[in-house]
């Protein structure tokens, strides 16, 4: 079984309330970490990376992105999905040759730009070319960002994600969506739903969030921000030791 395929079974939950639980590397060591823990696969958060690599979030090049995603894949034997943000500009083609080159396996693709939502049916039409493009080999989320841009209206994410699994997405991630809408969008979306969850202990358990609808759960930067905060810690230990 290839690790896309890997990927794919890994999104099929026979039990609602165990849902696949994605940690965020931002770096190879972060991968290991992660992998020696026993998860079975991995998703990069953008902003994690871009923090790692010095960058505010959007702000890092395609080039570096790619690159560290590819030393992220060499690091583990599980397969990878990779944050690409909306696409860097590629044409569909050449935004999944790209992929396939660093080794992931799988990808997360947003649907604003500029803090503004791309209009559904472009999108749409954008995704399809990207699955036709990567065939059976990249497992496609498609981030729906309403909830990010102010609109709490959750039939709009519903009809978003229905023109995106429509044109190939695998999962839907409508990020940002509070807990009591997850039984309604879980109910109105077909295929996996992603769904973010805070590291603060402020929401529900991942058992819960499943039972509510989610099918995988991931932590965007959070990871990344809690492990730089361990480090300011033990930095100012350093110094009061001076």
């Amino acid at each position: 079984m290839s690790k896309a395929e890997t990927l794919r079974a890994l999104h099929r939950r026979p039990v609602p309330a165990d849902p696949l639980i994605l940690p965020g590397p931002w770096d190879a060591a972060s991968a290991r970490v992660f992998v020696d823990a026993g998860f079975p696969a991995l998703a990069t958060p953008s902003a994690g990376v871009a923090a790692a690599l010095g960058y505010e979030d959007g702000r890092t090049p395609a080039g570096e992105m790619f690159a560290a995603v590819a030393r992220i894949v060499r690091a583990v034997d599980v397969p990878v999905s990779a944050d690409v943000e909306g696409g860097y500009g590629l044409a569909p083609k050449e935004l999944v040759e790209r992929l396939l080159e660093t080794g992931a396996v799988g990808c997360n693709l947003e649907d604003s730009a500029d803090g503004a939502l791309k209009d559904p049916r472009a999108h749409a039409e954008w995704l399809a070319e990207v699955r036709s493009a990567a065939g059976d080999r990249l497992f496609l989320n498609a981030r729906v960002d309403t909830f990010l841009r102010g609109i709490e209206d959750p039939e709009r994410v519903i009809e978003r994600a229905a023109l995106y699994v429509a044109a190939g997405a695998d999962c839907v991630y409508p990020i940002g969506a509070p807990p009591r809408v997850l039984p309604l969008l879980r109910a109105g979306i077909e295929g996996p739903v992603n769904v973010f969850a805070p590291l603060d202990g402020s929401g529900p358990s991942p058992a819960e969030l499943g039972r509510q609808g989610a099918t995988r759960i991931t932590f965007g930067p959070g990871l990344q921000r809690r492990a730089t905060e361990a480090l300011r810690g033990i930095a100012a230990e350093l110094t009061e030791r001076r």
